[in-house]
């Protein structure tokens, strides 16, 4: 393969602090690399070196001669009073690009059609999300030789992140991803570069080969069983413990890897969980019945939803932006009064929020007063305790750090400064509304593993599939027409869902059903009976499908193809079952 890009010796300061020393390494033709790292690391400063944006103060970074390289930066600047067309499709007319099949995917699956005023929206009314959207699409669409992307999944929602990684995967060119979304680099990335204490380190493979090769490194590196106790065993056992696609891709030897985890327990124990918030929580938390809530404009976010929430749930809550996620949570935290219906709580609850904007914070304390401020120490159940300062190292504000003033803090240092203030209030309940926003990696494992123990109920809204999957137990769906689904199969199950919806509702959908019969309750019910037994045997048909894979799970090829079809006899159940939904409705 061909070399597009060579840094040589280079090193990079600010100030007295160095965030690259004498890097050397190289991006080849057909590269998909993911960057990882501490926030303030230097993950964007490498990036900005790749792509010649900016200079190294010492050695040099070549490109191949011709090489076309876009960067789409967390700020995202696009010409003022442009439109959202313009930067996107240039001159073309509509019938080029809607007829172009790539383009419009491209289009419609980073929502820009969903803007105010759709592709004519001026790029200088646009949030900072949207206007990201627009230059990401306006790079796909230019397909350069080198795509550098800092933050992409950054504004986008689940699906859009899941669009975006099954776009990336038929990517012509070369890739470079800073991203803190584990999902998306397992999905995207076959190489990882770690950018620590002012070097790269190399991994074979996205972030499950990634958690091997630290594992393996720390292994050679130590043997004694305190080294052996760190958070990263923990992950590599979650890791092993998933879906077989997370451990495929790591070339490297795994068998002293395993023995790392071979005595580790589950990552947390839901049964004593829940014991312990039943004892602290009594039997009632949230009952939300019946419950309607309206937006100006005659919108209806959520619907006569019913929805309870027990003693040591763990819920997962995902959908379609502005489906009423924030809403939903702001319900239950007593912010926001539903239009009709009836939301309880329990005379035992006491609740800690975290929202997005993070406005709780005074600027003028210091990191450690700030949190001191609430409580010195948090009690972790068990009998164990933890000090405000020990949280801190856990968080990653050490040494000086915890002496820094909040003012001067990053978007992700705040986020983790105001999680643990709320974390030392004690609380039972924990809601967290897009909580991995800005927080590096190490961070979330760190994170994670606090939430492995804490027994009380807990409510995430997250694009972060990988971190969903990690610390909830249950999964529930805003699909955006005001109802709300609880999801056995999780984010998977959403996505097949949403697509099922955009099939039925395309052009050329297949529907499962005809339309439902106006005014006529016998041929309603006729209907009904005929969806049962289709519903019937389509669970049949999965369960037969289940089997042919057990069967054959060493035939890649003929598991590959199974499992298309397994999609699709889900994608085609779902549409059956909300037909059956709407023709049940009509004969109440």
């Amino acid at each position: 393969m061909a070399n597009l890009v060579n840094l040589e010796q280079v090193t990079k300061s600010y100030g007295t602090r160095t965030l690259l020393d004498a890097v050397s390494l190289g991006i080849d033709e057909r590269s998909r690399i993911g960057v990882v790292g501490r926030n303030g690391g230097g993950k964007t400063t490498l990036v900005r070196l790749l792509a010649q944006v900016e200079q190294p103060d010492a050695g040099r970074v070549t490109h191949t001669g011709g090489l076309q390289v876009a960067l789409l930066s967390q700020q995202a600047p696009l010409p003022r009073g442009a439109t959202v067309r313009s930067v996107v499709l240039g001159e073309m007319a509509e019938h080029e690009w809607a007829a172009d099949a790539a383009l419009r995917g491209i289009v419609e699956g980073l929502g820009l059609l969903d803007l105010p005023n759709g592709l004519e929206s001026v790029v200088d009314t646009l949030s900072g999300g949207e206007r990201r959207r627009a230059a990401l699409a306006s790079m796909l669409v230019s397909q350069p030789g080198l795509l550098i992307l800092d933050e992409p999944t950054n504004h986008l929602d689940v699906e859009g992140i899941a669009w975006l990684a099954s776009h990336l995967k038929t990517w012509r060119g070369s890739l470079v991803v800073v991203t803190h979304d584990r999902w998306f680099l397992d999905e995207v990335c076959d190489t990882t570069w770690e950018v620590v204490d002012g070097a790269v380190n190399s991994y074979e493979g996205g972030y499950s080969a990634y958690v091997l090769a630290r594992a393996e490194r720390d292994r050679i590196a130590s043997v004694n069983e305190d080294r052996r106790q760190n958070l990263m065993r923990k992950e590599l056992a979650w890791l092993r413990r998933g879906p077989p696609a997370r451990t495929s891709k790591p070339r490297f030897r795994i068998d002293a890897a395993n023995a790392l985890i071979a005595d580790e327990p589950p990552a947390r124990d839901s049964v004593e969980l829940q014991k312990f918030a039943m004892a602290r929580l009594g039997k009632t938390v949230y009952d939300a019945e019946d419950v309607t809530v309206a937006i100006p404009g005659g919108r209806t976010l959520l619907d006569h939803v019913t929805w309870r929430v027990g003693p040591g749930d763990r819920f997962g809550v995902v959908g379609v932006n502005g489906a009423g996620k924030t809403t939903l949570l702001r319900l239950l935290e007593g912010s926001r009064a539903p239009d009709s219906g009836v939301v309880k709580v329990g005379q035992t609850v006491k609740l800690a929020y975290l929202s997005q904007e993070v406005t709780e914070l005074d600027p003028s304390l210091r990191v450690l007063e700030a949190v001191e401020d609430v409580a010195k120490v948090i009690e972790l159940g068990k009998g164990r305790q933890m000090t405000a300062s020990q949280l801190l190292e856990r968080f990653g504000f050490t040494g000086q750090r915890q002496w820094t003033r909040v003012g001067e803090l990053s978007g992700g240092e705040r986020r983790r400064l105001q999680l643990m203030r709320l974390l030392l209030t004690e609380p039972n309940v924990l809601m967290l509304d897009e909580p991995t926003n800005d927080l590096d990696i190490d961070t979330l494992t760190a994170l994670e593993d606090l939430l492995d123990s804490w027994p009380g109920v807990l409510l995430v809204v997250s694009h972060d599939r990988y971190f969903l999957e990690r610390v909830t137990d249950r999964t529930v769906a805003l699909l955006g027409d005001g109802h709300l689904v609880e999801l056995p199969g999780g984010v998977e199950d959403y996505l097949e869902r949403r697509q099922a919806v955009r099939a039925a509702a395309g052009p050329g959908a297949k529907a499962a059903a005809p339309a439902k019969p106006a005014g006529d309750t016998r041929a309603a019910r006729k209907e009904m009976s005929r969806l049962e037994r289709q519903i019937q045997k389509f669970d049949k048909d999965e369960a037969a499908l289940h089997a042919k894979m057990a069967a054959q799970a060493s035939d890649f090829a003929a598991v590959t193809a199974l499992d298309a079809q397994l999609r699709t006899l889900r994608a085609e159940r779902t549409v059956a079952e909300e037909a059956w939904m709407e023709l049940a409705e009509s004969t109440d």
